[in-house]
């Protein structure tokens, strides 16, 4: 045990002093916290955009619209602020081209005296008739602009419409109302007050950390097992230490090192989220401009995810050190390495099939299965709670699978590693497996 430990902190000492690992680290609080602030400063910078509605339409459909844009306020600042500086020209239909051209050329202007039009909002009888109305600006590449101003110019088509076939919009609007479907998730025989996307959240959040974690630091075993391979460490090592326990050392040693960078995360997530309104108190800016959600763990679920990510890392890793055994260089074990990946991609797209009913049989089939179980049960876990025994049979086929791959990748890691020349083949490594 004590040898197995000096692999564990010789494989954990080294990766986690490289630079790699230190940027790494260090970059994605870094960049959770840029991401969470940013908006929040453009917020407070960003100014009213300036828009010209052209208005060639008949009636008041046009004094509408500039009423409606005119009332539009910020509300990611403490102290609100318009969103738009509207001027309305209004113009004879067969005018619109050459008033709208003249206006373009003036469009995005810089100047202290007179600065341009951000954009011209064009209104026509045909754009009330078929709500299809044009804007043509320097900010229509902003999808956040874009939404506003059309979530904007909804309600006054409408009651231009209502208006003009003699329908009291007073009455006929509110019936016109949009309808929202509140979900809240029930665990465990109670209302937990999440909703239902949050919990699709959490699913997909818990799926792709897992997945870039086992592609990351289980390729990270494979490239050490070939690098001390094609360096002749691994026969000074063996004189030591049997190829299981250097086998064993290296995987728990790596997958440490693979736990502390993604707790460092998600304690950096958790922070911003659970902190949000006050770090967006120290900016001056409301809670909606801190709109950083990140759905509820509980401990059962951190548990859950943490036992099944160490017994996954356990299995691929273990089958990535096996393939490292039978290359020679690192450029053969991109071609080797393809089954390994693709069962790994076959479990996060076992993933989506469990979105529509993670209760169902096929799913409960596939939580016994190990190369998918790592992505099925927490998955399943974080919609609603399994029964212990579910969990129970789950955790043990994996284990099962576990002691099943170290076992192989074992005995193939035991001549591999000595094993120098041409690649081997699938013959050689099956009678590697017969004979180690």
């Amino acid at each position: 045990m004590r040898k197995v430990l000096a692999v564990v902190r010789r494989e954990f000492v080294t990766r986690v002093h490289t630079r790699a690992f230190l940027i790494g680290t260090i970059l994605g609080p870094l960049l959770m916290g840029g991401m969470f602030v940013m908006p929040i400063l453009l917020s407070r910078q960003t100014q009213p955009r300036r828009i010209v509605i052209l208005d060639g339409a008949s009636g008041s459909f046009g004094a509408r619209v500039e009423r409606r844009l005119s009332a539009e306020m910020r509300d990611t600042v403490g102290a609100a602020r318009p969103r738009y500086d509207v001027r309305r020209v209004a113009t004879e239909p067969g005018r619109l081209a050459a008033v709208r051209d003249s206006l373009v050329a003036l469009t995005g202007r810089a100047g202290a005296e007179a600065p341009g039009p951000h954009g011209i909002l064009v209104l026509t009888d045909s754009a009330v008739a078929t709500g299809r109305l044009q804007y043509v600006g320097t900010n229509v590449g902003s999808p956040g602009d874009m939404g506003a101003l059309q979530r904007s110019l909804g309600d006054p088509v409408r009651l231009e419409r209502l208006a003009r076939a003699g329908v009291d919009p007073a009455i006929a609007l509110p019936a016109m109302g949009p309808i929202r479907l509140s979900t809240l998730k029930v665990s465990e025989g109670r209302v937990t007050g999440e909703s239902g996307g949050s919990s699709f959240a959490l699913a997909y959040i818990m799926s792709f950390m897992l997945y870039f974690a086992l592609l990351i630091y289980g390729m990270q075993v494979m490239t050490s097992v070939v690098e001390e391979k094609s360096s002749r460490i691994m026969e000074v090592l063996v004189s030591s230490l049997s190829p299981f326990e250097m086998l064993l050392g290296k995987v728990v040693g790596v997958g440490a090192v693979a736990l502390l960078q993604l707790a460092i995360w998600a304690g950096t997530a958790m922070l911003l989220t659970t902190f949000r309104v006050q770090i967006a108190g120290l900016f001056g800016a409301s809670p909606t401009a801190a709109a950083l959600p990140l759905p509820t763990v509980s401990p059962a679920l951190f548990l859950v995810f943490i036992v099944f990510f160490a017994l996954g890392f356990l299995f691929y890793a273990a089958a990535y050190a096996a393939v490292g055994s039978m290359c020679n260089s690192v450029q053969e074990t991109q071609q080797a390495q393809v089954p390994v990946t693709l069962f790994i991609a076959a479990g996060l797209l076992t993933m989506f099939t469990l979105l529509g009913d993670p209760s169902s049989g096929l799913a409960r089939v596939l939580g016994l299965v190990p190369f998918v179980a790592p992505f099925v049960t927490p998955v399943r876990y974080s919609f609603a709670p399994l029964p212990l025994v579910e969990l129970l049979a789950s955790a043990a086929a994996m284990i099962a699978g576990v002691i099943a791959v170290v076992w192989v990748a074992a005995r193939i890691y035991r001549v591999g590693i000595l094993s120098y020349g041409k690649k081997a083949s699938l013959a050689d490594v099956f009678r590697w497996v017969r004979t180690a």
